[in-house]
């Protein structure tokens, strides 16, 4: 096997179990919160069964507490399925206004962790390119983390997209002490580098304006890549 394509293959996998236990996590929360609604419930029939009288309007917050899990772990669900079915296409359109707020939301918990907050910025336009779905979701994911390391607690990360005439670039705006990502983490590292060869794309450090510009071509034309053989 190509030593790229083990590189991007090991970190791939690194970041989908990441992800996954992250989700879980969530997952787990909610439950543990229905489960604790689910309790007063019962508290509240003990109460009836032995004649005490019980508020119409707590039983009704209770119930509404738990119908709002259940919204929240039906969106969690909905968007863990949206990360699996990424791994789908080795080459897709994808619009990245979409893709960044879906990121945004899809790395909260791991940020929320760090102190740090991830929020996308929409474009005027859509923006739509041809690329590797996963592959650039691991790559986003990747240059989040090498920035949340140096960065303090209430740090505010904001991810945008924008186009020219050569291609699209997706920026990662709000960082501090940027060469401390050159010097701690040697940014772009081996992952990095792997992951924007296959993706036909190059990745710069802005000081003066603390961003991180990764540009990646409108069409994506790898044909190794989509065969799944990086040459």
């Amino acid at each position: 096997m190509n030593p790229q394509w083990e590189i991007i293959g090991s970190e791939g996998f690194k970041f989908m179990g990441k992800m996954n236990a992250s989700i879980s996590h969530e997952i787990k929360n909610v439950l543990a919160i229905i489960n604790e609604h689910a309790g007063l419930l019962e508290d509240f029939t003990l109460m009836a069964e032995k004649g005490m009288p019980v508020d119409p309007e707590r039983l009704k917050q209770v119930a509404g507490k738990i119908q709002s899990q259940i919204q929240r772990a039906d969106t969690i669900v909905k968007n863990m399925n949206t990360f699996a079915h990424s791994v789908d296409e080795a080459k897709g359109t994808v619009e990245l206004g979409g893709l960044l707020s879906f990121m945004a939301v899809l790395t909260e918990r791991l940020a929320t962790m760090r102190g740090v907050t991830i929020s996308a910025v929409a474009s005027p336009e859509p923006i739509t390119i041809t690329t590797h779905p996963f592959l650039l979701q691991t790559l986003i994911w990747f240059c989040l983390e090498a920035v949340m390391e140096n960065a303090v607690t209430g740090k505010k990360l904001h991810l945008s997209a924008r186009a020219d005439e050569q291609g699209v670039q997706v920026v990662i705006s709000g960082l501090e002490n940027t060469e401390k990502l050159f010097s701690s983490h040697g940014f772009p590292g081996r992952r990095e580098n792997a992951l924007l060869e296959a993706l036909e794309g190059n990745a710069a450090v802005k000081g003066e304006g603390g961003e991180i510009v990764l540009t990646l071509p409108l069409t994506f034309s790898n044909p190794a890549m989509a065969k799944g053989e990086v040459s």
